[in-house]
């Protein structure tokens, strides 16, 4: 374990042997830290956060402070940042709250470039990427492999699906679906992130069926049952359609159009 003389660690923080902590660091009481993991110089990591192996968290990071929610009241929440993910300069993460799910989780692989912030209760899919001075609100559900644009805000309760692409400078109402891509000061569907699939290796064929049926719903101007009737008629129901339906379906907030 190497831990710089100037750094703060609590006795009662869990670090495992080979970590390493820099100058004017400050880890709290019941914070976890696995192996490997490299905690930069004058981060805070405040109570109740578990940061598993191999992660990196930069300088002047700030990690587990309270949700900014008027409706907290000092209640035992919890941060878990899960393996390899990397927490650029002046990240902020906060704890969940007791009313929505008690915790705020980054997945694995995340990497949260400079001055990116997450509210209270988000959870975030693995391999997320989100540029600089991108912000969520509160009780967001980011899907896996998703890339949030710099200085981009989603708005509290908004989901975005896996493989979607968020364009810098956009604010973000409402849920946006998988495999799409969305821009504008209120976003707008632009699409689908046709670069982003082909290079996560998604078949001909599935982009193919994709298309058809963002068509059907997004570009011919029936209303979204009706549309989601003639997906499930006349479009293959290949796993990324079926998906791109259940998703669209389930939504609480409605769909960016």
């Amino acid at each position: 374990m190497k831990i710089h003389p100037t750094a703060i660690v609590h006795p009662k923080a869990e670090i495992d042997s080979d970590v390493e902590i820099g100058p004017y660091a400050v880890v709290a009481e019941n914070v976890f830290i696995g192996s490997g993991t490299r905690i930069g110089s004058h981060s805070v990591i405040e109570p109740h956060v578990t940061i598993e192996a191999d992660c990196q968290i930069f300088q002047y990071a700030a990690i587990g402070a309270m949700p900014q929610s008027l409706k907290f009241k000092g209640e035992t929440t919890y941060v878990k940042i899960n393996r390899g993910s990397i927490v650029r300069e002046f990240v902020t993460i906060h704890r969940g709250t007791d009313f929505g799910g008690k915790v705020t989780e980054i997945g694995e692989e995340c990497f949260l470039m400079a001055y990116t912030h997450i509210a209270h209760d988000c959870i975030i899919g693995r391999k997320v990427v989100m540029a600089n001075n991108a912000t969520l609100a509160g009780h967001i559900q980011i899907g896996d492999y998703a890339t949030i644009g710099g200085l981009s805000a989603i708005h509290q309760f908004a989901r975005v699906g896996e493989y979607a692409f968020i364009g810098g400078m956009t604010g973000v109402p409402k849920d946006v679906p998988p495999y799409v891509l969305a821009s504008g000061e209120r976003a707008s569907l632009r699409g689908l992130n046709s670069v982003g699939l082909k290079r996560h290796g998604f078949s001909k064929k599935s982009v193919a069926e994709l298309k058809k049926a963002y068509r059907i719903i997004f570009r011919i101007g029936l209303t979204l049952t009706q549309s989601l009737e003639r997906v499930k008629a006349e479009v293959e129901q290949v796993p990324e359609v079926v998906n791109f339906i259940e998703f669209i379906q389930s939504s609480s907030r409605g769909i960016t159009r």
